[in-house]
């Protein structure tokens, strides 16, 4: 059977993005394939934190993933921290990835350049190499991830081709499952930045917990352009195309479909806010 891992990180309340994108499709995993679900708190530890904020977080975070459909009795849901092997073997990889890999990150260095000036820890460079290892340990054929994280399976499979070659194949090499929509749910004020839970930007962030009137309202709000048109083109119309992404993920329909059923946006603003309440109600319930 196949083997499935994937993580999430307890920095913070859960929103859209992370649902969207990831956990939902994580709920359906679980009854295809074995399934192993990590709630990764050392990855948390890159930027400054209080410890029993993180555990706090962590318990919320798990709590969660069982709200969202994942079943303890039929996946493995854990907390990073607790397996030790996770930070034994991320220091064998990172004797294995190079220091030119990990610093053409987009992740590292988009971070690293909002805070610049600041203290910036070595783990922000380093820890790919880390979510490889989380991944490589449970002989991992497929990790389901937003779009964001396409670069960081690329190198784990890169380090884990070259580990195999060094030292004989040891570790199954991983392929990436990035779904089709909602895959990357950009900010809703800023619609060229990826949707964030570590970004202020509370007005263009939908939180999985946020309750309908907010979600409408946020939605009302979304910036989208003045000419007037509703199509998908996230080159030339990202507000739109985002606002499209989320209703087509929220109904299982195509962009392209529903992109044809709308000639202003305030009637898709509000079918995307109703679409995305009602899809967010089981988890926002059972929470």
């Amino acid at each position: 059977m196949t083997v499935v891992f994937s993580g999430i990180q307890p920095s913070g309340e859960t929103h859209i993005g992370n649902y969207l994108g990831a956990i939902r499709h994580w709920a359906v995993d679980q009854h295809e394939h074995t399934s192993y679900y990590c709630v990764v708190d050392l990855h948390s530890l890159t930027t400054p934190h209080d410890p029993a904020e993180l555990r706090s977080k962590s318990l919320a975070m798990a709590t969660m993933l069982v709200a969202c459909g994942l079943d303890p009795d039929v996946c493995t849901i854990f907390v990073q921290s607790h397996v030790a092997e996770h930070t034994r073997l991320a220091w064998l990889l990172e004797c294995t990835a190079s220091i030119g890999e990990l610093q053409r990150m987009t992740q590292f260095k988009d971070k690293s350049a909002r805070t610049s000036g600041e203290f910036i820890s070595a783990g922000l460079l380093t820890y790919p190499t880390l979510m490889t290892a989380d991944i490589v340990l449970y002989d991992t054929d497929r990790v389901p991830v937003g779009e964001d994280q396409r670069q960081h399976i690329e190198l784990a499979r890169d380090v884990a081709i070259r580990f195999n070659s060094r030292y004989g194949e040891t570790f199954v090499v991983p392929q990436g499952a990035i779904p089709k929509t909602g895959a990357r749910v950009m900010d809703l004020q800023e619609p060229t930045n990826k949707m964030s839970k570590s970004v202020d930007s509370p007005q263009g962030t939908v939180m999985v917990l946020d309750p309908p009137d907010v979600i409408e309202r946020k939605l009302s709000r979304a910036v989208t352009d003045s000419d007037g048109e509703v199509r998908f083109d996230v080159a030339a119309k990202p507000g739109v195309s985002n606002l499209l992404s989320i209703l087509a993920a929220s109904t299982g329909e195509s962009v392209e479909a529903l992109a044809g059923r709308y000639t202003q946006y305030g009637p898709l603003k509000k079918d995307t806010a109703a679409a995305l309440i009602e899809a967010l109600r089981p988890a926002r319930e059972r929470y």
